[in-house]
């Protein structure tokens, strides 16, 4: 049976989510704060670029099973399940910044109207579920498992291919603890259930640390193909064949065995500091974690260092293009994107910056600087560098080629389709010089060099 559903939050999380569950043929409102955003969401054009979105998004709205408003409150009331879907940002201490789904559930607790499952989509560290809980029963003066429900159900969405895992999950989590919830959930993913997407049904502790363990996980793998192709390219071996062989084993698999530049994004950097943080909490030593994290930080200023090297010791007064500004390819998500701390890095050594990007250029801009949302820490006397560095010797380009003229180097940050075939013969007669450094591994080697170019890649 079809459920009126509200979604706090229309991030990546809260967007997707809102599209896919009207999708499944729930009726479906998007709540977000700010009216520009809903303005442009009702009409039809999506706030985050996803493969797919926009026409999930329209298709829906046309419908009439999805709607946005800022009016939280009534759309709260109306709702039979509300999912939080807001941003948990890591604080200074690497715990996750939890102010937004406190909000969200006193604003449940204020607007309960009858018996509501409270769903809690946001990445949150374990306890946080039970805080929501405790929140809505003092505010509500509702009994858990009576008034309302609350579950855990965190997402797993790939940025870049978010729709399609909305659609395709390998798994469905939900810390679910009484049956009335219980029987609400399958009726809001039956359209999952129907084509044997596996659920696994857990209490909520258990659902909060799969998320973090799984994303972890996948950092660690990335950091260990790192340091592998570091000691690869130190003894002269071919990271590619050892990471191709490595994943035939059937007990590793060939998955998030690329070797780049350090992860990026709005999950693997803040969900790592915080399974750090909660470990330090109860206790628990959680020194692979903490070592994922520096060594990772570590691989983003070696990438940068080794561009510095490559041509010479330094880029003062040197021309470079920067092909890719997003963390991925497929997304406009520049959070903790290697490509800050390398052009960064290039301005404050002298050199004339030339970049592109597919679809990042906007945010990055804000980004490099420390601003937005997708901006980082920076210190203040750092930012005034930086500004001045990139008013003067940063340039965005349309294209890939408008990047590469008069270049004295390149380096491939993201691994665009378009980069990975790129025009070669072309590059060659715009460029200056001849320095190509692959971070992402997207280019033949034997072809680039039987160019005349100076090759380099990573691990290999």
């Amino acid at each position: 049976m079809a459920k009126s559903i509200t979604v706090l939050g229309t991030g990546y999380v809260g967007l997707v989510s809102s599209v896919g569950l009207a999708d499944f043929g729930n009726s479906v409102t998007g709540v977000d704060l700010r009216k520009d955003i809903v303005e442009t969401l009702q009409s039809g054009t999506p706030t985050i670029y996803e493969i797919g979105l926009e026409d999930y998004l329209q298709r829906n709205l046309e419908a009439g099973r999805l709607s946005f408003t800022t009016d939280g409150p009534a759309a709260i009331r109306d709702a039979d399940i509300v999912f939080i879907a807001v941003g948990t940002p890591p604080g200074s201490d690497g715990h996750a910044d939890l102010s937004q789904v406190e909000a969200a559930a006193r604003s449940v607790a204020k607007n309960l109207t009858g018996y509501k499952v409270v769903v809690t989509k946001s990445t949150v560290p374990v306890g946080t579920n039970r805080r929501v809980q405790e929140i809505i029963a003092a505010e509500s003066g509702q009994v858990p498992g009576e008034g309302f429900s609350v579950v855990s159900n965190p997402e797993f969405l790939r940025e870049g291919k978010a729709v399609q895992d909305f659609f395709h999950p390998d798994r469905i989590v939900l810390g679910c603890e009484d049956e009335r919830a219980r029987g609400y959930m399958e009726d809001v993913y039956r359209a999952l259930y129907l084509i044997q997407t596996p659920f696994v049904w857990c209490n909520l502790e258990t659902a909060e640390l799969i998320k973090y363990a799984s994303n972890a996980f996948l950092a660690t793998k990335i950091t260990f193909i790192n340091q592998m192709a570091n000691l690869a390219e130190a003894t002269g071996a071919d990271i590619h064949t050892i990471a191709r062989s490595m994943g035939m084993d059937g007990r590793i698999s060939p998955k998030f065995l690329h070797p780049g530049p350090g992860y990026g994004g709005s999950c693997f950097p803040k969900d790592t500091k915080a399974v750090a943080a909660t470990g330090d909490e109860y206790g628990v030593d959680m020194s692979v974690i903490k070592e994922v994290i520096r060594s990772n930080d570590e691989q983003k200023s070696l990438t940068a260092k080794k561009l510095l090297r490559l041509m010479g010791g330094s880029a003062s007064e040197k021309t470079v293009a920067v092909l890719g500004l997003a963390f991925k390819a497929e997304t406009d998500d520049v959070r903790e994107s290697p490509a800050i701390d390398i052009v960064q890095e290039l301005l404050l050594d002298g050199a004339h910056v030339r970049v592109f990007d597919p679809e990042a250029v906007e945010n990055f801009k804000a980004a490099l600087v420390g601003e937005g949302p997708f901006g980082g820490g920076l210190n203040s006397d750092l930012r005034e560098k930086i500004e001045e560095a990139a008013a003067e010797r940063l340039s965005y380009c349309r294209d890939e080629f408008r990047a590469l003229e008069g270049a004295d180097a390149l380096i491939i940050v993201t691994e665009w389709n378009a980069f990975r075939n790129l025009n070669l013969e072309r590059t060659k007669a715009l460029m200056k010089g001849q320095v190509i450094f692959d971070a992402r591994n997207v280019l033949d080697p034997e072809r680039v060099r039987a160019l005349g170019f100076s090759y380099a890649g990573v691990g290999r």
